[in-house]
């Protein structure tokens, strides 16, 4: 299993801006559609990792946790499904279904967001504010597959708490560690 960190994108970065195709809605998404009143999540995730696997039933519930609260979601993926298949829109529909997402599930096909974003890896977080300016990202929690260790979202979570109370959130971040995406060759 491969072990590729986030690349940590500057804090106060603007969200870069996209329109995706939601696998579950079957329409099409933009940022603005997504935005929170109080803060976005956006995750980088896949069917086929073992890290996201691992994560799934946390993604599902933080989401249905801190969505109450003005926090909007989205998962995008954006591996090339002509070498993982098992990543098709399609199937992440499936995913998306099977694993109680309440968020979209965006397929970025041409991978132009990953790269906006500069990520690196699934699963990989992003938490914005109101203004849409970058406030954390890195992991969900200390928890690896096979480390023990178990999945809270506690990271997150308290990065998301913080925002939420309008208390300093600390700039001393871990990056997430998870497969690398997988890019189309040239």
């Amino acid at each position: 299993m491969a072990r590729t960190p986030s690349n940590m994108l500057p804090l106060g970065t603007t969200a870069p801006q996209f329109t995706l195709y939601d696998t579950i809605s079957d329409t099409n998404l933009s940022l603005d559609d997504i935005k929170g009143v109080k803060g976005t999540v956006i995750m980088f995730i896949c069917n086929h990792c073992p890290f996201v696997k691992h994560v799934n039933a946390e993604l599902s519930k933080i989401a249905k946790d801190f969505t109450p609260k003005g926090i909007n979601w989205a998962a995008i993926s954006s591996n090339d499904v002509d070498n993982y298949p098992e990543d098709h829109p399609d199937l992440m529909k499936e995913t998306a279904i099977n694993e109680g997402y309440i968020f979209p599930y965006l397929y970025d096909q041409t991978q132009k967001v990953a790269k906006d974003y500069d990520a690196a890896c699934t699963p990989d977080f992003y938490l914005f504010d109101d203004n849409l300016k970058l406030v954390y990202r890195g992991q969900l929690d200390d928890s690896r597959p096979e480390n023990g260790i178990p999945v809270t979202g506690k990271d997150l979570r308290e990065a998301i708490n913080a925002l939420l109370s309008n208390s300093p959130i600390s700039d001393k971040q871990k990056p997430s560690i998870g497969c690398n995406i997988k890019w189309k060759k040239a």
